[in-house]
């Protein structure tokens, strides 16, 4: 069975590709000895059979295993079609916690570190074009406190905010020939103040009398098509779309900008050909919203118009797959059932999600902040771990409309003494300035929650607001937010909101976290920061403590933890297996309460 069939790289699309998701052979290396005895070459050692790409410690693998288990391996028989043969093929893993080693035909063929991004292989010199084998060899310290784990729990038992952790192959893996001149990198950056689109691509092999021409149309209508004799490898290009025309820019209608409520959607393609035959060499299919995304007068701003966020906190795990969605329509209904609940994004919560999950967002409508997975502890390892996987992502992810902020560290995790700490501030400032030194496009969070240092967004986390019972602590919360200078003075977890030595800036003040109230619905058990019993409460509740939200007149967003419950956590608007805990409508009804200081777009 092939597991996930969906193209998997949305952003740049070829036609030709191939699956290896479904059945694999599996392997144990409790004692460490595969490399030494060769595993890459000898097939007898595998006993188990395994679904990729689900991870050993889920029910969808076939193993259901949730114990440690730092050294496994991985096999696989496979084909590749004869009609590439004259071409390059490369293997492609979507992504591999955490440390992947990669065999093809008993001869070693990559490495790579990082757990949350995908990386390829050439392995077209490796292939005997008869049956051939790949083996990947993975090593996952399982109580590693140093390198990015995120929610995966150091402890064999889920406990608290922690959870069952993901080994191995957890995203898709495939096949696909290209050819040995072929395009690369696609960037392609909006510019809604001039109306232009800013195409960027690297030409691998030899570009010499070769061509590339671009296609854009919008709806089904070609708008634009641009025809560049190659000179050398970096092409960049800016494309005029909007043209003085005023009905694609207006004020009113959203024009053909990206937003939520007109997620418009531009499609690309780009063609590489011989100059002398017109002989097609390459073709690849992509798309991008015009949209822009500033901090202005202490607001966030999309597309020059002040816009109000109400994002839902989203984990990003399923029951049968952890972090790995059982199919492409589930990431695509945690969207839909987010935008019937009135939130117009998500904060994706420690997880660099799916690419597919971010290709939904931008068909669908649906802001995202892109958060990447944290190191408990702080060393110069982890630093630099953290650092390679940043790159990864925004170099993977850029060309995605929906996502608008990047958070690189969540509640001083991997940065435990931030506040006074100047080495570990440095770390939070530089990573503050490599994201934005490698995207323009999007704000950036230094540390969400508290002790934050330079940032685009002050972003508090507060779950003091008490049960119905507790008027006195509902009030404290409700007036904490009250203004600018009661949420800057706050101390949430007792922790300030900025570290030493930084301060407020006029940047927006967003509350990013709080809520979480529990509510057991069927046999689940668990927590949640405060508790109700039934249906009406949870509604109340869930009232109650937007109304605190929306009375402020310093606010210009926030997030509410969390969109479902996740294994132990019963905190969830949704269940663990996405059932709503009450009516979707009445959680609408109630995040679309608006107060005069909010502009609504």
């Amino acid at each position: 069975m092939n597991f996930r069939p969906e193209y998997p790289r949305p952003q740049l699309v070829r036609k030709e590709w191939l699956s290896l998701n479904g059945e694999w052979d599996f392997a144990f290396d409790d004692k460490n000895i595969g490399l030494k005895e060769k595993w890459f070459q000898n097939e007898n050692t595998f006993d188990r059979k395994i679904n990729v790409p689900f991870a050993y410690q889920t029910k969808l693998s076939g193993i259901n295993d949730t114990s440690f288990h730092d050294h496994v391996w991985y096999r696989r028989e496979f084909l590749v079609p004869k009609e590439w043969n004259d071409q390059r093929v490369v293997l492609h893993f979507g992504a591999v916690d955490y440390r992947a080693w990669i065999y093809v035909n008993g001869q070693y063929a990559g490495f790579h570190e990082g757990g949350h991004v995908s990386f390829s292989l050439d392995i077209t010199d490796n292939l005997t074009w008869g049956t051939e084998t790949v083996v990947v060899r993975v090593e996952d310290p399982s109580a590693d406190e140093t390198i990015p784990r995120g929610k995966q729990f150091w402890v064999e038992k889920s406990a608290a905010i922690w959870y069952t952790r993901t080994t191995g192959i957890w995203q898709t893996v495939w096949l696909e020939p290209v050819n040995p001149t072929s395009l690369s990198k696609l960037r392609l950056t909006p510019d809604i103040d001039r109306g232009d689109v800013i195409v960027e691509f690297d030409i691998l092999g030899d570009f010499i009398h070769k061509k590339v021409e671009i296609e854009i149309s919008f709806q089904g209508e070609k708008i634009a098509k641009d025809s560049i004799e190659v000179f050398e490898s970096y092409q960049k290009r800016a494309i005029n779309l909007y043209n003085r025309q005023i009905f694609r820019t207006s004020f009113h209608n959203n024009g053909w900008n990206w937003s939520p409520e007109k997620p418009n959607l531009f499609d690309i393609k780009l063609t590489l050909k011989d100059e002398e035959s017109q002989m097609i060499i390459d073709e690849v299919d992509s798309y991008f919203g015009m949209r822009k995304v500033h901090i202005e007068n202490g607001m966030v701003y999309l597309n020059n118009k002040p816009y109000y966020q109400k994002l839902v906190l989203d984990q990003g795990y399923w029951p049968e797959g952890l972090l790995t969605a059982p199919s492409d329509e589930d990431l695509k209904k945690d969207i839909e059932l987010s935008k019937e609940m009135g939130f117009n994004g998500c904060r994706k919560h420690q997880k660099v999600e799916d690419p597919r999950f971010l290709y939904w967002a931008d068909r669908l409508g649906f802001l995202v902040w892109g958060e990447c997975a944290a190191s408990p502890s702080y060393s110069e390892d982890a630093v630099a771990r953290l650092t390679r996987e940043w790159i990864e992502i925004i170099e993977r992810d850029y060309n995605h409309p929906s996502l608008v902020a990047w958070v690189p560290v969540n509640e001083s995790w991997g940065v435990p003494y931030i506040k006074g700490n100047k080495q570990q501030q440095h770390h939070s400032l530089a990573m503050y300035h490599l994201i934005h030194s490698l995207d323009t496009t999007r704000l950036v969070i230094s540390n969400d929650g508290w002790e934050l240092t330079e940032t685009d967004i002050c972003a508090i986390h507060n779950y003091s607001h008490g049960t119905n019972k507790e008027k006195s602590k509902y009030e404290a919360f409700k007036e904490s937010m009250s203004t600018k200078e009661a949420l800057l003075s706050s101390k949430p977890a007792n922790r300030g909101i900025y570290a030493d030595g930084f301060e407020h800036r006029g940047e927006p003040i967003l509350l990013t976290e709080f809520g979480g109230i529990g509510f057991k619905v069927g046999e689940e058990s668990g927590w949640g920061y405060t508790s109700v019993k039934n249906e009406e409460e949870f509604i109340e509740d869930y009232r109650r403590v937007m109304e605190a939200v929306y009375s402020s007149k310093a606010l210009h967003g926030y997030c509410y933890t969390q969109l479902t419950d996740v294994e132990q956590e019963i905190n969830g608007l949704l269940s663990y297996n996405r059932e709503p805990k009450c009516a979707l409508e009445e959680i609408r009804e109630i995040n679309d309460m608006w107060h005069s200081n909010i502009v609504k777009i």
